[in-house]
């Protein structure tokens, strides 16, 4: 255990530097300098002033604009009770099934594809129904539901692009508001992360922290949506499934922080996650496998809009290591032991 905490600090040595905190330039860096001293290195960076250029930055921010614009389109849209789609919550132990020991599952949001003008209208008025909306969808959403919307924003991030060597494999636009929240969890994929409104947070943890997110399976579930009451509902998925997730959820209540810190010491006890927040105009540059978890906070208009590039990860020695190392069995120095198989974490479906 002294062994993968001196690992812990090291790697937060390595990522942070001299800075203190997640390196911020200025201005987009060369292909050569992104890919030494971010992409190789492993190493997130947040960039300033790199979509000032975008027309999006101003007109997305008018509702007139984005509705006139996708007037005809339809657009995929997650439904959930509390903004908080994959993620883990309390599901009734008899529909869990005998075999299962949690009382938590990991929760899916029901899927609804709806016009677009209908979808911006949810957002934007999150007390007007029972359900928080979120228009997004991890399968190259902007290319598709949203192509109309492609002259405003570039297609690619060319220094990145020229630095991975290959263009991007999914772009996806992201239009929430301030109740919208991602769990920790981590990708297989080099992400630049542009948001065009509002701010995103970021709460940030290196692929050598893997100990610390307390990765187990859990009963998978869905959200189901009735149109007679305007309610969702959680459902057992039947036959069950098992989904390997981050049991740590970093804001817990008052009511259960004690229960929390006692039950993931190597998380509340550890070094604390970096922390950035990406304004309108940044790209946050997220490498591969790291954990993060996201808040945002809503533009004026009440909605928070951002677009992500997926750039495939290289699955290099790094990938080896990291597999290595989540295969350890780590056991906390001040109280509870982690499961002795630490399960990879799947991709998320919502940021």
């Amino acid at each position: 255990m002294e062994e993968i905490e001196a690992l812990w600090r090291e790697a937060r040595e390595l990522s942070l530097g001299n800075s203190g905190g997640v390196e911020r330039l200025d201005s987009p860096p060369t292909p050569l300098q992104f890919l030494r001293d971010f992409v190789s290195p492993n190493k997130p960076c947040v960039i300033s002033n790199a979509t000032l250029h975008w027309t999006a930055l101003s007109s997305w921010s008018d509702d007139s604009y984005l509705t006139r614009t996708l007037s005809s389109a339809h657009v995929s849209v997650h439904l959930t009770p509390n903004g908080r789609a994959d993620a883990l919550v309390p599901l009734n132990s008899d529909e869990l099934g005998s075999s299962s020991s949690s009382s938590l599952c990991f929760a899916s949001a029901h899927v609804i594809r709806m016009p677009f003008p209908e979808a911006l209208n949810l957002i934007v008025n999150p007390n007007s129904t029972k359900y928080v909306a979120y228009a997004q969808q991890q399968n190259d959403c902007f290319r598709s539901e949203y192509s109309a919307l492609a002259p405003d924003c570039e297609a690619h991030i060319p220094w990145a692009t020229e630095a991975l060597g290959c263009l991007p494999e999914a772009v996806n636009l992201w239009i929430g508001n301030h109740l919208s929240e991602t769990s920790f969890h981590k990708d297989h994929y080099e992400n630049l992360y542009a948001v065009v409104s509002g701010e995103k947070h970021f709460l940030l943890l290196p692929p050598t922290d893997v100990h610390r997110m307390y990765i187990c399976d859990y009963p998978a579930a869905h959200y189901s949506y009735s149109q007679d009451t305007g309610e969702l509902t959680l459902e057992a998925e039947k036959p069950a499934r098992y989904v390997p997730w981050c049991s740590v959820s970093p804001y817990p209540s008052p009511e259960t922080k004690d229960t929390q810190m006692s039950k993931f010491p190597l998380y509340f006890n550890g070094p604390k996650p970096f922390e950035c927040t990406v304004k309108a105009g940044e790209i946050l540059y997220l490498p591969s496998m790291w954990f993060h978890h996201v808040r945002q906070s809503p533009d004026a208009g009440g909605r928070t809009i951002a677009i992500n590039y997926w750039y495939d990860m290289q699955f290099d020695i790094k990938y080896a290591y990291f597999n290595f190392l989540q295969s350890i069995h780590c056991q906390s120095t001040h109280s509870r032991t982690l499961p002795e198989t630490v399960s990879e974490d799947s991709d998320l479906e919502s940021d």
